[in-house]
C-alpha cells in the first residue's frame, strides 16, 4: 500500500488526480461546503473552550485539494480573533497536490505551511488537528486463519508471474483478542493497522503536551472485527486490488477502537466514536442547509437536499463514516458532550 500510494515517482497520490468527478472518488468536502463549514464551527467552539489562546495551529492531515481547509477558514473568518490567532499547517507529501492546495487556498488569506510528517509541526501553542479520510490510506497488515496459525497475508507472484496474495512467514498472536475473534472460521482475515496507531499515539502525545484537540473522520468500524476490507477504487468503481498498482486508490477500513486506544494519553480523553451522520446533524447540518437554500431556486434547493443526504444519510456516508474526537477531559466538545 505504501509503495502503490506514496512512491515518490510512481505513487498514486504523486501522479494521479484522485479527487472529484474527473478523478477516482469524491470526499465529503467535495460533496458540499456545509461539511467544512460545520467543522470550522466545531473548531471555533473548541478554541473558545481552550480560553481563546492567542496562538493556535490548525493542522490538516492529508488535505486533498485543500477544499476542507478553505471552507474551515471561511467560517473562522467570522471570528477575527480566532483567524488572527491561527496558522495553517498541511501535512502533505505530494508536491503535485501541494500545488493544487496552494491554488485552492489562494483567496483564503492564509499562508499554508507544508509538512512531510508530524515531526516538523510547531512545538509551541495548541494544535487543532483535522484528519478526514487520512487513516484509511495508511498501510495495513492482514492475517489469515490457516487452521494452525494466523499467518500474514502478503503480495507475491503466481505461476504466470502476476501479482497474487500469498501466505507469508509472519504470524499474529491472537491471545489478546476476544474469544469471538480467536474462534473465527478457517480462512477468516484479521487486519491490523500499526502505522495508523503509531501516528495516532504520536499525535496524541503532541496534543497532551501542547494542548488542543484532534478530529478524525473516516470510514471504518467501532471495534476490532474479522473481515477483509482492503479495496481499490478506480474511476468511481471498485477495482481488483492487485489489478492496477499505482493507478488506483487503495484503502482499508479504520479500526476506531484501536485508534482511540492509541490516543488514550493523559490528560486526553477520546470522545466517540459516533457516525458522521450523527456528528453533522448534531452540529446543525439541517439548519445550515435551510439557510443555504433560503430564497434559492427549486433546483438549487434540491441539490442542497441531495448533499445533506449524501453526507448524513444512512445509505450514503452517514453510517459508514465514523468520527472520533480527542481533547482534555475538561474541554467540552460539540456533538460529543451533549
Amino acid at each position: 500500500m505504501a509503495r502503490c500510494l506514496a512512491d515518490p515517482e510512481h505513487g498514486y497520490y504523486m501522479s494521479a488526480e484522485p479527487f472529484g468527478a474527473s478523478g477516482d472518488f469524491i470526499t465529503a468536502p467535495e460533496v458540499s461546503q456545509m461539511f467544512g463549514e460545520l467543522i470550522g464551527a466545531w473548531l471555533l467552539h473548541v478554541w473558545t473552550a481552550l480560553k481563546s489562546p492567542p496562538r493556535v495551529h490548525l493542522v490538516e492531515l492529508g488535505p486533498g485539494r485543500g477544499t476542507l481547509s478553505r471552507d474551515i477558514l471561511r467560517v473562522t473568518g467570522l471570528r477575527p480573533a480566532f483567524r488572527e490567532a491561527l496558522t495553517l499547517h498541511l501535512v502533505e507529501t505530494s508536491q503535485r497536490l501541494r500545488a493544487v492546495q496552494a491554488e485552492t487556498l489562494a483567496e483564503s488569506g492564509a499562508t499554508p505551511v507544508w509538512h512531510d510528517s508530524l515531526d516538523s509541526l510547531p512545538q509551541d501553542g495548541p494544535l487543532l488537528v483535522v484528519a478526514n479520510e487520512f487513516f484509511d490510506a495508511l498501510p495495513i497488515h492482514q492475517y489469515v486463519n490457516t487452521g494452525k496459525a494466523w499467518c500474514e497475508r502478503c503480495v507475491g507472484l503466481d505461476a504466470a508471474g502476476d501479482l497474487a496474495f500469498v501466505t507469508g512467514p509472519g504470524q499474529l498472536d491472537i491471545r489478546p483478542l476476544p474469544a469471538d475473534l480467536r474462534n473465527a472460521p478457517l480462512g477468516a482475515i484479521i487486519e491490523t493497522q500499526p502505522l495508523s496507531n503509531a501516528l495516532a499515539e504520536t499525535l496524541a502525545t503532541r496534543i497532551a503536551r501542547q494542548d488542543g484537540a484532534a478530529l478524525v473522520i473516516d470510514y471504518g468500524t467501532t471495534r476490532t472485527a474479522v473481515g477483509d476490507t482492503l479495496q481499490a477504487v478506480r474511476r468511481h468503481a471498485y477495482d481488483p486490488v492487485l489489478a492496477h498498482p499505482g493507478t488506483a486508490d487503495l484503502t482499508a477500513h479504520v479500526n476506531f477502537e484501536a485508534l482511540a486506544r492509541a490516543m488514550q494519553i493523559a490528560p486526553l480523553a477520546p470522545r466517540g466514536t459516533i457516525t458522521q451522520g450523527d456528528f453533522l446533524l448534531r452540529l446543525g447540518l439541517l439548519e445550515r442547509a435551510g439557510r443555504l437554500g433560503a430564497g434559492k431556486s427549486p433546483d438549487a434547493q434540491e441539490r442542497i437536499r441531495g448533499e445533506v443526504e449524501r453526507l448524513a444519510g444512512p445509505e450514503e456516508m452517514g453510517t459508514l463514516f465514523k468520527v472520533l474526537a480527542v481533547a482534555r477531559a475538561d474541554i467540552p466538545l460539540p456533538a460529543f458532550d451533549t
